[in-house]
């Protein structure tokens, strides 16, 4: 019996297989007894990380700087798109005056990721395709039964109609089992499509896996979470079975009369995994929210503000300049707009890339470490605000040259794919005027519109039906009319929106019921609004210049 693989057995060193371990390589991941330590280390002594065996990955294993080859990069560089530096990169002119943050925090947020992800995968997400699989499996098992069952109907009715109806018995069987075909190949083509899901799941729980016991800093941080692809479920197939329908015989029109096959209906319905199902635990929210900080931004008019990540938090106002914020409030970049005028809106990638709104030119172009790339140019239409999606697509609410018509496009790249501007009966959805219009994406995919010069949050499934408006809650204490500005979403699938004239914010959850107001932490004119990946709030104050971050989850 291979002791390597008795679990009754103890541990034995990797390199001569018979000693009992006592130490272990954290840079190599190789068990060593006492003996073979020194040959473990004699090829390059410096590289080697032996600690005790019940320390094992224990090391972190920093990546080396490539200026400085001797030196290990401990730091990100916030002004220089986060590469890693050594301390000799951040002595250097290139770096001078530069914000830097420790690697090893952002080492630390990656890891609770990537344990999230995995805890999710496992628990929710790949149970869940699981039980979509078992269901298509299932249809295929009863598919022959419920078949069978529908010819031996036909052939009782056939009984009655004697010799001269068995060329129309057999014509219709036939159409039966062509349609059975289909049927058999709808179901597969889906089940094939749910399966290679369910392989690609393996494969990331594996790679998760693999990542959650890696001490290397480099792969960790290069992680990039592939939940929000897989929370996304195909449409679940639910296709009806064929029935036959006995008619009265008549010797003239046995053909017609004999019955008719429903054709093969292949329905499908919206398969969203649950929200509830993806959160290991529900955030409540705090009696009372804290104000946890303020931060001066030297806005004239403050208008918009975007959270890629803690550390780099973009801002817009009334002039030309789009300012980039750590959270200690440190100026880190400015970023002019093309046209010289205050943009309409600014949004960010997933990749950090900024993304703006440029009502002037009629554009919406990308910025990214200084250059500026056109994504989209309209003609009639003047761009107003934007959402990045969780599929890495533009929605961008827009209004007609003339002012009457408003509406949201879906651009993925450069293309317009989808246009949401009409309800089922024809009627607008959102006011036909310049007002803005801030939109955001819940994890549902509901596409959310603040529409101010309608006073309404407008809320749309992710094929552009219409689910429900919220126009404010009663108050006696919230007597300004409802102007909502910014929006924007959760974890927790809960939606804010900025009620500016009340100095306030409202939270709901997805299906439009009010929750809280959040009117303690003394806002003026709230205007934008964003939430980071910690759960933390960001108000830009209209008037004030303010950035105000609060805590209101627990």
């Amino acid at each position: 019996m291979d002791p390597h693989s008795t679990a009754q057995d103890v541990h034995r060193c990797d390199l001569c297989d018979t000693a009992i371990v006592h130490s272990y390589c954290d840079f190599c991941h190789v068990i060593l007894c006492k003996p073979c330590i020194l040959d473990h280390i004699l090829d390059e002594y410096d590289k080697h990380k032996i600690v005790p065996f019940k320390d094992r990955r224990s090391t972190l294993i920093y990546p080396k700087c490539e200026t400085h080859s001797h030196k290990i990069c401990e730091y990100q560089c916030e002004n220089c798109n986060n590469i890693l530096v050594c301390s000799s990169c951040m002595a250097s002119k290139q770096h001078k005056g530069h914000c830097f943050v420790e690697i090893l925090e952002v080492y630390k947020t990656k890891r609770e990721v990537v344990e999230k992800d995995k805890v999710e995968l496992e628990n929710h997400i790949s149970p869940t395709y699981e039980k979509i699989a078992f269901d298509l499996e299932e249809q295929l098992t009863n598919l022959d039964g419920g078949y069978k069952k529908l010819t031996t109907t036909m052939s009782k009715q056939g009984e009655q109609w004697h010799r001269e109806i068995d060329i129309i018995i057999n014509k219709m069987k036939t159409e039966i089992s062509e349609i059975k075909v289909k049927h058999r190949d709808i179901l597969q083509k889906h089940l094939n499509e749910i399966k290679q899901i369910q392989s690609l799941i393996k494969q990331t729980l594996l790679d998760l896996g693999e990542l959650e016991k890696s001490t290397e800093i480099s792969r960790t941080i290069e992680y990039s979470s592939k939940i929000r692809e897989f929370s996304k479920l195909p449409p679940k197939v639910n296709v009806s079975m064929p029935i036959f329908i006995p008619k009265t015989i008549n010797s003239e029109k046995l053909y017609s009369l004999f019955g008719q096959i429903t054709p093969l209906s292949t329905p499908t319905e919206e398969n969203i995994l649950s929200l509830n199902q993806l959160n290991t635990t529900v955030e409540e929210l705090l009696d009372e929210p804290k104000l946890v900080a303020t931060m001066k931004t030297g806005h004239n008019i403050f208008r918009c503000i975007a959270c890629h990540s803690e550390n780099r938090i973009w801002t817009s106002g009334e002039t030309n300049e789009i300012k980039c914020f750590n959270s200690k409030g440190s100026l880190l970049q400015t970023v002019y707009t093309k046209s010289g005028v205050f943009p309409n809106d600014i949004t960010v990638y997933s990749d950090g890339d900024l993304i703006v709104s440029d009502g002037g030119k009629k554009t919406v172009y990308k910025v990214n470490i200084g250059q500026t790339e056109e994504l989209i140019r309209l003609e009639e239409w003047r761009p107003l605000n934007l959402c990045v999606t969780t599929t890495g697509d533009l929605l961008v609410t827009m209004y007609s040259d003339d002012k009457t018509q408003s509406k949201v496009v879906c651009y993925s790249g450069t293309a317009a794919k989808q246009t949401i501007q009409f309800d089922n009966i024809g009627k607008p959805l959102y006011s036909g005027n310049s007002t803005v219009k801030y939109i955001t994406e819940n994890r549902n995919h509901d596409i959310c519109v603040a529409d101010c010069g309608a006073g309404a949050l407008v809320v749309v499934n992710q094929d552009g039906k219409l689910r429900w408006r919220y126009t404010g809650h009663p108050s006696t204490t919230k007597i300004q009319p409802f102007r909502p500005r910014g929006i924007t979403t959760d974890s927790q699938s809960r939606i804010l929106t900025a009620d500016i004239d009340n100095h306030c914010i409202h939270i709901l959850d997805q299906n439009g019921q009010f929750l809280r107001y959040i009117d303690n932490c003394d806002l003026k004119n709230p205007s934008g609004v964003s939430v980071d990946n910690n759960g933390y709030l960001f108000v830009c104050e209209l008037k004030q210049s303010n950035v105000k971050k609060i805590k209101y989850s627990k």
